[in-house]
C-alpha cells in the first residue's frame, strides 16, 4: 500500500540534502503517518492509515 493519508490524501513529496558544501542530493519527505482503526456503519472494524495532522483535526472536532 502506498504511503499516503486516506483522508487528505497527503504523499510523499521530494526535496534536497543539502551539505555544508552546497551539494544537493535528492530525498523524500514522507508524511507522519498513523494506523488507526475506524468503525464502520455495520459494526465492522477497519484499519486505515491517517497522518497525525488530520488525526489532530479529527480528535478535535469530535
Amino acid at each position: 500500500m502506498a504511503r499516503r493519508c486516506s483522508i487528505s490524501g497527503k504523499g510523499p513529496m521530494a526535496g534536497n540534502n543539502v551539505s555544508h558544501a552546497h551539494n544537493k542530493t535528492k530525498r523524500r519527505f514522507l508524511p507522519n503517518l498513523r494506523t488507526m482503526r475506524i468503525t464502520l456503519e455495520d459494526g465492522t472494524t477497519k484499519k486505515i492509515k491517517v497522518c497525525a495532522k488530520e488525526l489532530r483535526t479529527m480528535r478535535k472536532n469530535s
